[in-house]
């Protein structure tokens, strides 16, 4: 908008007038008082009046006319910019951050920003110049945010907490880039719910600052889900009250995961637990050899209990009902990948014990597979009763079998290479809800054995998208409703081939690029170059 000064017009017409009349006033009296003419004696001195010159055009005031804002820098890109015309919004001492009228769970949000842009809290009071006002309302989309800039001012609003802190986030990150927010309004959401970071503190263990550093980073990310898989065969991560023995010497303590799940809370990450059952329960077997898996030559496979022997499940459940009390999310992952009897070709011929126990419960159509099948439910059976929606690997299900796995767990796809392997299609054509966890580009595995690359963001950036479920092809664009997102998992095979810092490292840009993705599911306009370089930049 071109703004202007609009001051009294003194046309031709106008001007012609005043003279007129001036002149009219002078001739008035019927005497000559012209500037020859001499003052009468003992009169006062007086300027002759003379015809008014004419009045000079006010010239207005010019006022700064601004180009047509372009959208704001951030990671992942907003989705929507109204351009306009005015300075845009910079941080002053003189601005602060306001909380509007029935916002008042926003303070969390409100003094995060504040102290991030250096300006002041003030809490809930009228936005006045300069400030930013947080307010809750709309009827958009979850975390989903309107953020206005115009008048010297920022206005973030969303119709939940989510929303407007990722409104924040763009503020924040767009303030970083360029130092301030453009003149505008930013109608922005994602496109996928689950959008998020998996982590295998299991074989690695990974301190709670070193936590807690990815779960800022993940927020700036606008990433909402934290996957922790705390349990494997070479280690237990949480301190235990019910099972201490299966504990490893180095773990978290419930005070620092409870630590954690308040800052993931103020960055609204979600955190999904797992205690991957029946297969990576080594350090459960280590204190607990009796309920070892044994084939029918005696071999013991690393990490499978006996799923036919009661007390295997008991302290199972155990744990699932401990652990769910710590951890308040929607979320419960129940594992059930690579159980090492159905990885053989033969699970009856070669585990005669499991094959006797699936006939007996399912009859003489039972397998080993309805016995596995029967094991999951059952802890689903544990957990469900908390209200959380339940998770499982892809390979922990099963087609052909007396037994169907529970209609309620999401499908969280990893890998195509198990034995008998299905494509993603075979379940989303059940109705099946997906998460995406391709581990072509979203496995980060240390030390790359079994052919495993790191991943990189620039892959990630211009190949993969939400549909790309298995290898490098996608899933029918149909299905598209049924993948409910993403994670970029960090599995720690080979534990010592990278330090905690060099992990963080290494998955930083992988994360920026996955967080566009997930965010935005245009294809990106920006190339790889200037993305990476934003995404280094904000961060």
């Amino acid at each position: 908008m071109r703004y202007s000064i609009r001051g009294a017009r003194r046309g031709p017409a106008l001007l012609a007038t005043s003279v007129a009349l001036a002149t009219a006033a002078a001739c008035s009296g019927g005497s000559a008082t012209g500037p020859s003419a001499a003052p009468s004696p003992g009169s006062a001195t007086t300027a002759a009046p003379t015809s008014a010159p004419p009045s000079p055009t006010p010239t207005p005031t010019p006022t700064r006319t601004y180009p047509l804002s372009s959208a704001p820098l951030a990671v992942p890109a907003v989705r929507a910019h109204e351009a306009a015309r005015g300075p845009g919004w910079k941080p002053a001492p003189t601005g602060g951050v306001v909380i509007a009228a029935n916002s008042g769970g926003l303070a969390d949000e409100g003094k995060l920003i504040a102290g991030e842009l250096g300006v002041p809290y003030r809490g809930a009071v009228a936005a006045g110049p300069g400030d930013v006002e947080l307010a809750l309302g709309g009827t958009g989309a979850p975390e989903s945010y309107t953020l206005a800039v115009r008048d010297g001012r920022v206005r973030i609003s969303g119709p939940d907490e989510a929303g407007v802190f990722y409104g924040t986030r763009t503020l924040k990150q767009s303030v970083k880039a360029t130092g301030a927010m453009p003149e505008g309004t930013v109608n922005d959401r994602p496109a996928k719910p689950q959008r998020g970071l998996n982590v295998d503190t299991a074989r690695k263990h990974f301190t709670a600052g070193w936590i807690e550093d990815r779960i800022r980073e993940m927020g700036d990310l606008k990433l909402n889900q934290l996957g922790l898989h705390f349990s494997d065969d070479q280690g237990f991560r949480i301190e235990s009250d019910s099972h201490p023995e299966v504990v490893s010497a180095q773990h978290l303590t419930k005070a620092e995961v409870r630590r954690i799940l308040a800052l993931a809370a103020e960055r609204h990450v979600t955190v999904v637990p797992e205690i991957d059952s029946p297969g990576h329960l080594g350090a459960v077997l280590a204190a607990h050899p009796d309920l070892q898996l044994r084939s029918a030559t005696g071999r013991a496979p690393r990490g499978a209990v006996d799923i036919a022997d009661p007390d295997a499940a008991k302290i199972v459940d155990d744990l699932l009902r401990e652990y769910a009390q710590l951890f308040p999310g929607a979320y419960w992952h129940l594992g059930a990948d690579e159980y090492v009897a159905l990885m053989a070709k033969d699970p009856e011929a070669a585990y005669p014990e499991l094959a006797r126990a699936a006939k007996a419960k399912y009859g003489s159509s039972g397998r080993v597979q309805d016995l596995a099948t029967g094991w999951l439910n059952d802890r689903a059976a544990v957990v469900r009763p908390t209200g959380k929606t339940l998770k499982a690997w892809n390979d922990g299900f099963f087609t052909g079998g007396v037994v169907d796995a529970a209609k309620d767990l999401e499908v969280e796809y990893w890998t195509g290479k198990e034995i008998g392997a299905r494509q993603p299609v075979s379940y989303l054509s059940q109705g099946r809800k997906m998460v995406n966890l391709n581990d072509e580009y979203l496995y980060y595995v240390l030390g790359e054995p079994n052919d495993f690359a790191y991943p990189t963001g620039r892959r990630i950036y211009e190949q993969w998208t939400p549909l790309v479920v298995r290898g490098t092809s996608p899933v029918p664009a149909k299905y598209d409703a049924q993948i409910l997102g993403a994670r970029f998992a960090v599995w720690c095979d080979l534990a010592n081939s990278q330090t905690p810092a060099q992990v963080a490292a290494g998955i930083r840009l992988p994360l920026a690029a996955l967080s566009q993705k997930l965010w935005n599911p245009t294809k990106p306009t920006a190339s790889w170059d200037r993305f990476r370089a934003l995404a280094e930049k904000v961060r």
